[in-house]
């Protein structure tokens, strides 16, 4: 028996309907893929230069988009246990010292359709990407709304034969529907603007390492984005956002209580956090809505530090759990470029 592609797999040979919107057709569009058993499916791209732009439905959060370009990043996966000739017992209490492999992954820069944002506001920031104000002394963050970074098998895509079925400020500056195209999928292209505004924000914008631990069906993803350095009182402040997702792998219904952050600066300090909910929320992860999703921000007066901590969980008897955020580092870019004020190309 032949194996099949991970799109073959995914949709079964045929076009699918995505349950929540059961008016979209969910088939795979013919990009770049060789399977044999099934031609035209949507296989992971890191080649901007030949990126064509792909409507899609987000598999876990369900709002619409469309693929901008892609990232190519290395997941930390700390769940998949390393060959024993490659793994080394961790000393006592040395929480994340154990080495963990990255792997190649595919993400995808995306924008999300604004009709969609009130619905998953509860569930997953819309203004979570963010850049430090062009000003020196400012602590102003400016946000773009309704970009996203998704990972490859989050993405569900489909086709649609409106010239502007994303709504989006950003659809028409940065994506034209090409009539020569209609015959493909998907028929659009990216302007030059969208070009040149990926290469002048990339090392504000980069995805390059993605942290990911579970911990009693409870999985945490962490991606860190240096954001730039600020002088402030005669000493450099370096800016970090972070973008954090819980996702509820099992049956039993959790909700986040408290978190515990420990974040270590290369000047030596060692700060505790804690605090109730993350971002001014409780969340309720439940098997019907499973993922929360949101963003943050840490500065340190050194270039580099690392964050692990953890995330007080409550079943529904009121028993509690902690579960681990897995140990990510904060590096700063070498040629450290002021960042741009906003999204201006």
């Amino acid at each position: 028996m032949s194996s099949q592609c991970s799109c073959c797999v995914l949709y079964g040979q045929r076009p699918a309907v995505y349950p929540s919107r059961p008016e979209l057709l969910v088939q795979p569009p013919s990009l770049y893929c060789s399977c044999p058993c099934h031609k035209g499916c949507f296989q992971p791209q890191v080649c901007f230069a030949m990126f064509s732009p792909q409507l899609f439905l987000h598999s876990v959060f369900g709002y619409r988009g469309i693929v901008l370009f892609p990232w190519h990043a290395r997941i930390y996966d700390r769940d998949v246990i390393p060959p024993m000739s490659d793994s080394k017992p961790e000393p006592p209490g040395s929480h994340g010292s154990k080495e963990v492999k990255g792997k190649t992954h595919t993400y995808y820069q995306v924008l999300i359709d604004t009709r969609d944002c009130p619905h998953i506001s509860q569930r997953s920031q819309t203004e979570a990407v963010t850049f430090l104000a062009n000003h020196d002394d400012s602590r102003a963050l400016y946000a773009i709304p309704g970009l996203d970074y998704v990972s490859h098998e989050d993405i569900l895509p489909y086709n649609s034969t409106e010239q502007v079925p994303i709504q989006h400020e950003l659809f028409e500056r940065f994506l034209m529907f090409n009539p020569d195209k209609t015959t493909q999928v998907p028929p659009f292209s990216a302007r030059d603007t969208l070009k040149a505004w990926q290469e002048k924000n990339h090392p504000w914008l980069e995805l390059s390492d993605v942290h990911r631990e579970t911990t009693e069906n409870i999985r945490v993803t962490v991606i860190p984005f240096y954001m730039g350095m600020r002088d402030a009182q005669n000493s450099h402040v370096y800016w970090w956002r972070y973008c954090i997702r819980l996702e509820n792998m099992g049956s039993e219904v959790v909700q986040l209580r408290e978190r515990h952050w420990r974040i270590f600066s290369l000047s030596g300090t060692l700060e505790t956090v804690r605090g109730r909910g993350v971002v001014g929320r409780e969340p309720v992860l439940s098997k019907e809505q499973p993922a929360f999703q949101y963003s943050s921000h840490v500065s340190l007066q050194a270039p580099s530090g690392h964050m692990w901590g953890t995330f007080r969980i409550e079943r529904t008897d009121g028993s509690h759990f902690d579960v681990r955020i897995p140990p990510f580092s904060l590096e700063s870019n070498k040629d450290d470029k002021a960042p741009p004020a906003g999204y201006t190309s």
